[in-house]
């Protein structure tokens, strides 16, 4: 008769006995950057001869691009450029997460360092006081690629009960948003909600409100921390746009935009104003919204399962088939802020926010930049 052995390192009450330990004044910094996808995440750690107060007091560092699709093997080291701190939710004070800007060999930023951009537009729009606040949808997939808790090779009951739900027959995986929140909390990170999805296994959190750059650098790391927690649970947190063909809602980052103007009393009058720029550049924002120029989009953005067309730019107040929605309190106070539900929920937030502020406020694309 065989005996099944589990590793002792799958077990994770282990694991507290040697997160328990002191470590006096040393630090254990952990960098953060976006890989050559656009879309991966990748993490290093270094340890610091003691906690540093800001972001100033962390070095920079290096690392192997042509392991990450970001060089050639022959010209392989790259910049880690700190750019913003964060506390270390699974290994405590006062250990820390840095998120990374990544530069080349000649400090130029990389092709996917689109926060390069972004912050100089951010820059150029303060005065304007823009706030964002995203929606990051995302499904739970088991190790086998299959969503978490769905029936082996077959499917669940149809939509209609999943959506804010509770009980054990309708919300999977509860506890995996549960340690998420908890740790981005830990962390510092502007999480500010979170709820069951429309399709089961989907869930979503949101970040902000955020003023400018201050977006871009908490959703990404939300989204670090919440693959980090799946690790944990064996499980794999995707952000495909559309995971599942047929009859199911697919994934997106519903990004919400104002400015101070906005906010104020007659904030309507500018919100109109920021969606009529909008619908005049819908083709250049649709190729800014998912990694991928559009084409990811194209299988969410159907014009069905709460989407609008990809094709066709609309906006009405508590429309969710529109894309863009004014909320029914901001159409009732006439002052406020829009929804953005175009992008898909592996955007970049960067250029997502980027777009936005040229084309609403400095009357540009961004596309100019290069980008």
């Amino acid at each position: 008769m065989s005996t099944v052995l589990v590793s002792p390192n799958l077990n994770k009450s282990l694991l507290q006995q040697y997160l328990a330990l002191p470590q006096g004044e040393l630090c254990q910094v952990t960098y953060v950057w976006i890989d050559g996808t656009g879309e991966g995440l990748r993490c290093k750690t270094r340890t610091l001869e003691k906690e540093p107060k800001d972001i100033q007091e962390v070095p920079e560092w290096n690392f192997d691009g042509s392991s990450t699709y970001q060089a050639e093997g022959f010209n392989s080291d790259m910049y880690l450029i700190p750019v913003r701190m964060f506390r270390d939710p699974f290994t405590r004070d006062p250990n820390k997460l840095v998120l990374c800007e990544v530069l080349n060999y000649n400090r130029t930023p990389t092709e996917h360092n689109q926060r390069f951009t972004c912050s100089k537009a951010m820059e150029a729009a303060q005065d304007f006081h823009p706030w964002f606040g995203m929606e990051q949808e995302y499904t739970l997939l088991g190790l086998d690629g299959h969503p978490y808790r769905w029936p082996q090779g077959g499917f669940p009951k149809p939509q209609g009960p999943y959506y804010c739900s509770v009980g054990a027959d309708r919300a999977f995986g509860r506890d995996i948003v549960e340690c998420h929140y908890k740790a981005c909390l830990y962390a510092g990170v502007k999480i500010c909600g979170t709820n069951a999805e429309v399709m089961p296994s989907q869930w979503e959190f949101q970040v902000g409100p955020c003023e400018g750059i201050e977006m871009g650098d908490h959703l990404w790391m939300a989204r670090y921390l919440l693959h980090r927690v799946c690790e944990d649970f064996g499980v794999i947190a995707t952000l495909d746009p559309k995971p599942m063909k047929g009859d199911w809602n697919g994934a997106g980052c519903h990004t919400n935009f104002s400015t101070e103007a906005m906010r104020a009393k007659g904030g309507m009058e500018h919100i109109e104003e920021a969606i009529e720029k909008l619908g005049r550049r819908h083709p250049q924002h649709i190729r800014r919204y998912d990694p991928h120029s559009g084409q990811d989009n194209m299988r969410r953005l159907t014009g069905l399962h709460e989407t609008s067309s990809i094709h066709d730019f609309s906006a009405g107040i508590a429309n969710r088939g529109a894309s863009i929605r004014i909320p029914r309190q901001v159409g009732q106070d006439k002052r406020g802020y829009l929804e953005d539900r175009r992008p898909s929920a592996n955007c970049d937030p960067y250029p997502v926010t980027e777009a936005i502020v040229r084309t609403c406020l400095l009357e540009e694309t961004g596309e100019e930049d290069g980008n």
